[in-house]
């Protein structure tokens, strides 16, 4: 970015009546969001692939070796047919 990209940046930011920039008193007066939301950064801060509290246990990745007949039928009912198959699968295994 050039300097001229970066003051028309900043000059149209200034000049944002909705978002005008903050004062030296209102800078000085900020703390680190782990300071000023404790509770609420524990909630969201999670390590990549893990689950939250509530959710339902997670499905294990597999292959699986079906039928071309299984797999156009299950396809051509479109998004969530993998789904499908573990619904059909849960149905058969509870009777």
């Amino acid at each position: 970015m050039t300097d001229a990209e970066d003051a028309a940046i900043t000059r149209a930011a200034e000049a944002d009546a909705d978002n005008p920039p903050l004062t030296e008193e209102e800078l000085a007066g900020l703390r680190p969001s782990r300071e000023a939301a404790p509770g609420f950064m524990a909630e969201v801060k999670r390590r990549r692939g893990q689950r939250g509290p509530g959710k339902a246990p997670p499905k294990e990745a597999i292959k699986l070796r079906l039928s071309q007949e299984v797999l156009a039928h299950f396809r051509a009912t479109g998004d969530g047919w993998q789904t499908r198959i573990d619904e059909t699968l849960k149905k058969a295994i509870k009777g």
